[in-house]
């Protein structure tokens, strides 16, 4: 399949704007035989209008029914917030779109299991932005693993540290109300270092976790005070199904902390660490190397033998945040173009959403939860 795709995107803010980049950064950069089409950004605001006009949208809207509705639309990306994303995917799908949808999939797992099977039903290329799989760094550290370099996994730790909601004067915003994100860090946070497990360490059986709530009043953006529902921090310990344990921490009350998104792998011949605040570099140790030349090996991903750098700069430049989501839209561009799927797919978005479940679950009961399988 050659030509062009129409591109309907719903969510017209941060994520919108990375988004939109991303679409015309994958059709220029990488050339796929597709090519999207701005065809019309949707969001309740009226600013919509300005925002497409600034983007290069073709058309907009305020109702995201329009966007399902065109006729010329053939992918429907959701940025919008997480409460929208049942409804509109199982519409989009229903209607024949592909799908590509941001993280979390959905509000709970149940949510998810209905999305899983609406896209099953479809047939249509369906998928997650949970963006961090397409670091080049986080890509290579998968091709080690597979390629045998750490052996067996026993153990994996992430961290996910922000300190954005500190201040008790940052308003109630939708990330921190219950109704519309559904959790706090929990979805927001643990689900990008939960789904880099699943990617990079395997199947997580059981979970145990605490969270807190260290701000329990906030203002309102529209005016009014409401109590906060959903908690700033959560750690927990889990199992995995091959034997390995892991430990997980997620919060937004990291004093100094803006986007710390750190793993470290240890495995039975070496060890993987990464941090995304230094996103172009993977640390790997090698315990099979003779003894005096052992140490850990700075591994600068900017070689174009490295996942997706080929696309980019001459080596020694550095891609950022943005070019994930260009690196995930050009994936999505060949593969409808293939007619192959895109991992994370909807079925990966429901094992993480079931991990997630059980870790809410968990925090709440202060017992260890199993994690509920996905068929």
């Amino acid at each position: 399949m050659t030509g062009t795709v129409g591109i309907g995107m719903i969510g017209a803010r941060f994520m919108g704007k990375a988004h939109t980049n991303a679409w015309r950064q994958a059709s220029i950069f990488f050339d796929p035989p597709l090519k999207a089409r701005l065809r019309v950004v949707c969001a309740r605001s009226p600013r919509v209008h300005e925002f497409a006009r600034r983007w290069g949208w073709e058309k907009s809207t305020t109702d995201w029914r329009e966007v399902i509705e065109d006729p010329e639309v053939h992918i429907v990306d959701i940025c919008s917030p997480n409460n929208t994303h049942h409804d509109i995917a199982i519409a989009a799908l229903e209607a024949g779109k592909a799908v590509c949808c941001e993280k979390p999939l959905a509000m709970n797992s149940e949510e998810a299991r209905r999305m899983v099977e609406a896209a099953r039903r479809s047939g249509k290329l369906h998928t997650v932005w949970f963006n961090y799989r397409r670091v080049p760094a986080i890509a290579l550290a998968r091709q080690l693993i597979e390629e045998g370099r750490i052996g067996r996994v026993y153990h994996f730790r992430a961290l996910y540290l922000q300190d954005w909601t500190m201040d008790p004067a940052v308003p109630l915003v939708w990330r921190m109300d219950k109704q519309v994100a559904g959790s706090g860090v929990t979805g927001d946070l643990h689900s990008h270092i939960v789904d880099l497990s699943n990617y990079l360490a395997g199947e997580i059986e059981s979970v145990a976790g605490v969270s807190r709530i260290f701000v329990s009043e906030r203002e309102r953006p529209e005016g009014g005070r409401a109590r906060v529902e959903i908690e700033d921090a959560s750690v927990f310990l889990c199992q995995y199904a091959n034997g390995a344990i892991g430990h997980f921490e997620a919060t937004r009350f990291a004093n100094g902390r803006k986007n710390g998104n750190i793993f470290e792998i240890n495995g039975e011949y070496g060890s993987l660490y990464f941090n995304l605040e230094d996103m172009s570099r993977l640390w790997y140790f090698d315990s099979r190397e003779p003894k005096h030349i052992q140490g850990w090996k700075r591994i600068s991903v900017w070689e174009e033998v490295h996942p997706y750098m080929n696309r980019w700069w001459v080596p020694g430049c550095a891609i950022g945040y943005e070019h994930t989501f260009a690196n995930q839209a050009a994936d999505v561009l060949f593969a409808l173009a293939e007619g192959k799927p895109v991992p994370p797919t909807f079925e990966d978005g429901l094992k993480c959403q079931l991990v997630l479940d059980a870790v809410l679950e968990a925090c709440q009961t202060g017992q260890w939860v199993k994690v509920k399988k996905a068929e």
